[in-house]
């Protein structure tokens, strides 16, 4: 299995494990959060969402520089449109990963706010570390629901809540 193949397949392994999280987010708690400094419920769940599309960015850029102003999230209003976003950012990096060359995975990649470098990675790499955003950004979800006594559902195998 290539490189490209591989990727491929974790990502849609992930995007189930995904689906089935951002189908639990309440809509009516999008503007809670645990703690003041963390984000709202809604724009972590929307940071999940978007989290694929960094896929289509790396293969598609040569980095990020959130100094220059070229980030700027999306705001989701309810479940339909989190949804819809989750699939529309996963469809499109699904379709630009399957068009990549190994070659397309051997640049370098960098996230910097201004002259600090945060990350700089080949693209290949920063693919991996997209997919464990992917999964530390959902475990954050999974905490958020749990607070909010919502059951969560299995990831890697059942939750306490499938038992």
């Amino acid at each position: 299995m290539s490189e490209i193949q591989a990727l491929l397949k974790e990502m849609e392994q992930e995007a189930a494990t995904t689906r089935k999280m951002l189908s639990r987010v309440p809509e009516d708690k999008y503007d809670w959060k645990p703690h003041p400094k963390s984000m709202t419920l809604g724009r972590l769940a929307t940071h999940v969402a978007e989290l694929p599309g960094w896929v289509t960015m790396t293969l598609n850029t040569s980095g990020l520089d959130f100094s220059k102003g070229g980030y700027s999230p999306v705001v989701v209003k309810n479940a339909a449109e989190l949804m819809n976003y989750f699939e529309t950012t996963l469809a499109d990096a699904k379709q630009r990963l399957a068009a990549a060359t190994p070659e397309d995975l051997e640049g370098t990649w960098t996230l910097r706010d201004g002259d600090t470098v945060l990350v700089e990675q080949t693209k290949a790499e920063f693919i991996r570390t997209c997919y464990s955003q992917i999964v530390h950004h959902r475990a954050q979800l999974g905490v958020y629901l749990r607070l909010l006594d919502i059951p969560i559902p299995g990831s890697y195998g059942p939750s306490a809540d499938e038992y």
